[in-house]
């Protein structure tokens, strides 16, 4: 259980990385053309608020990162 601890702890670490690079480095903060605006993501626009929720860029997200890490982790 302890590798597995540290593991988790390894893979929040990149994650926070990778979102600190996208949200604050300048070749890396631009918007990728098809994450966010796939068919099925959620977008409701009134005219004092706005609500967006990815829903099927979330499922393709998590598809490919269940994908990936089984053949990396895979023994």
């Amino acid at each position: 259980m302890a590798d597995l601890g540290k593991l988790v702890m390894v893979f929040g670490v990149v994650l926070i990385v990778v979102g600190g690079l996208l949200a604050f480095w300048e070749p890396f903060g631009g918007r990728l053309p098809f994450l966010g605006r796939l068919p099925g993501d959620i977008h409701v626009q009134r005219e004092n608020w706005s609500f967006y929720f990815p829903l099927t860029t979330s499922i393709v997200l998590s598809v490919l990162l269940t994908l990936v890490l089984n053949l990396l982790l895979r023994r």
